[in-house]
């Protein structure tokens, strides 16, 4: 068992999560610990069962998944952040984005999670024990997640509401970045 290749595998997931994070807490500058322990468990959860997933499920499922996982991650970041930079112009607070709404953290959790499908796969050949596996993905996705959310909650309250583009933006890049490392082989 490696356990050192699974923490720096885990690390390598949790990019994403961060960024994600640091969205978050850029959007709630007044967040509270247990409402950042609310998104974390979020992420962090997905995060774990994604590799989870795709170690059951095995081979069969693997092609398919491949062709499509960046385009689902995508689509739902890019629509998350488009929407986050929509309502940063909105009067209304209430019509905001808000990352605490369970839809809003299983979305932003599915489309940070979704190479961990992949990942998944990979331990079941690897036969590396999926048990040990998740816990550490996970762990490290709720250290990194509550990081963000901290990083991001402090560099928000210090540059304004308008922050709200930039984590908009932020998404959108994920999004963009995760289509084209997988277009980019197709090329």
């Amino acid at each position: 068992m490696h356990y050192l290749t699974i923490f720096i595998i885990a690390v390598g997931l949790s990019f994403d999560t961060f960024a994600v994070s640091v969205s978050s807490g850029i959007i709630l500058p007044r967040i509270t610990f247990r409402e950042g322990l609310r998104i974390a468990i979020v992420m962090a959860f997905f995060q774990a069962l994604m590799p989870l997933l795709g170690w059951t499920v095995g081979q069969s499922i693997e092609s398919w998944a491949k062709d499509f996982d960046h385009w689902i991650a995508f689509i739902l970041l890019a629509g998350l952040g488009i929407k986050m930079i929509y309502e940063s112009f909105s009067k209304e607070e209430d019509n905001r984005l808000n990352p605490l709404e369970l839809k809003v953290r299983i979305s932003m959790a599915i489309a940070t999670s979704i190479d961990a499908l992949l990942v998944g796969f990979s331990f079941a050949f690897l036969e590396y024990k999926i048990l040990y596996s998740t816990i550490i993905i996970g762990s490290v996705t709720f250290l990194v997640s509550m990081l963000g959310l901290l990083f991001g909650k402090k560099v928000g309250s210090r540059l304004g509401k308008r922050m709200e583009i930039v984590g908009g933006i932020i998404l959108i890049v994920i999004g963009l970045k995760i289509l084209l490392e997988h277009m980019m082989p197709a090329l």
